[in-house]
């Protein structure tokens, strides 16, 4: 389940050549191993597009940088952006990844893992009870279907910080690994968590990227921009409209292992609300014909078999959007848009691979979405 990806990319409408949300073309590079994630490359592809230009177009500010072993890009709309703001957003990040990175020996997140105690509080920052409060809700909405307890199982299937394996693990190591999920074994407090169970562990990596975009466009609210967006690791939070005016535009990847970076799918737009893609099709191994995703269901301790290759989900925050796009992965189309439905101002596009290789879209109601020009 967990990777890094790589820097998400944007195209707009007037050209097709790939850009990020700044407008000029990087080129990627490969991620550092800092924040595990429980997704694939895939994701979004980013961002700001005018399909007509506009004749007194506003000023546009764009910041990049990197976090989590990923990338970062924030655009602003309307007025320069205020000296010192790249490096409150780069502060509030590394606080982020102090906190969570699974790759860091002393983060919070390891040391509340290593801890072995039951019963007991282990004190934890704002930023940590603040994540695990939206990870219960995605946890009881999916029934288990998304939970951050599986890193153990994560780790043998060789999608964590080992190396990748060529084969699947025991059966019976896996078996007893499953003995240790649940993310019901952890209790919340004001200020701290107590494990029910000493052996648990955690690994939040799938709702992390997007709290941290929650907490750089909460930065931009308060430095007063109303039109902005902020994109990390490929999930992204618009606010606003862009500089041409209407809502922003954000592209989905083609959910396939052989497609390019800026290969586009779906064209989403977005407006005060957040977009958040997973994919297991970039991240797996094949064995005796049989291929192993990336995505773990910790209802069984193996990876999925049910043909979802992407979920995209746009909900009121990237936290939220973040969490349910794994959730979603798991628990199939037909369940997963049932369980979206039940809530208020979240949509979701389901992308299933048929057994012939077509790519079959499945969207809840008010998933609204284009196909890309072509």
């Amino acid at each position: 389940m967990p990777l890094r990806r790589a820097p998400a990319l944007t195209r707009t409408a007037e050209s097709p050549v790939t850009l990020p949300t700044c407008g000029v073309a990087p080129v990627p590079q490969p991620p550092e191993p800092r924040l595990q994630y429980l997704r694939s490359v895939p994701l979004t592809l980013l961002v700001a597009v005018s399909l007509l230009p506009s004749c007194t177009p506003r000023r546009e500010t764009r910041l990049e940088g990197r976090t989590m072993g990923s990338t970062w890009h924030v655009t602003v709309v309307g007025r320069p952006a205020a000296a010192g703001l790249q490096e409150k957003i780069e502060r509030r990040l590394e606080e982020i990844e102090q906190v969570f990175s699974t790759y860091r020996e002393d983060s919070e997140i390891n040391r509340f893992s290593r801890f072995p105690r039951t019963g007991e509080e282990f004190p934890v920052s704002p930023d940590f009870v603040a994540v695990m409060r939206t990870a219960t809700r995605v946890y009881e909405v999916s029934g288990g279907a998304w939970d951050g307890t599986v890193r153990a199982l994560v780790d043998l299937w060789g999608f964590g910080p080992l190396p990748p394996r060529a084969e699947p693990p025991d059966p019976k190591k896996v078996e007893a690994l499953l003995r240790d999920v649940g993310f019901d074994r952890i209790e919340i407090r004001p200020a701290a968590l107590v494990k029910r169970v000493a052996s648990v562990s955690l690994d939040l990596s799938s709702i992390v990227p997007g709290y941290g975009v929650d907490q750089v466009a909460a930065i931009l609210e308060r430095e007063g921009f109303t039109d902005f967006l902020v994109e990390a690791g490929g999930e992204v939070y618009a606010s606003g409209s862009r500089r041409g005016g209407g809502p922003w535009r954000v592209g989905i990847g083609r959910p396939s292992s052989d497609a390019a970076a800026d290969d586009l799918y779906r064209i989403a737009p977005l407006h005060d609300a957040a977009l958040a893609t997973s994919g297991s099709y970039r991240e797996f191994f094949v064995r005796d014909g049989v291929r192993y995703s990336h995505h773990i269901d910790p209802r069984t301790g193996r990876p999925l078999t049910n043909g979802v290759v992407s979920v995209s989900v746009l909900a009121p925050s990237c936290t939220l959007a973040d969490g349910l796009g794994t959730a979603v992965m798991v628990m199939g189309p037909e369940a997963g848009l049932s369980a979206i439905a039940h809530l208020p101002g979240v949509e979701a596009l389901v992308v299933v691979e048929t057994k012939d290789g077509r790519l079959e879209g499945h969207a809840s109601k008010g998933f609204r979405s284009e196909p890309p020009p072509s």
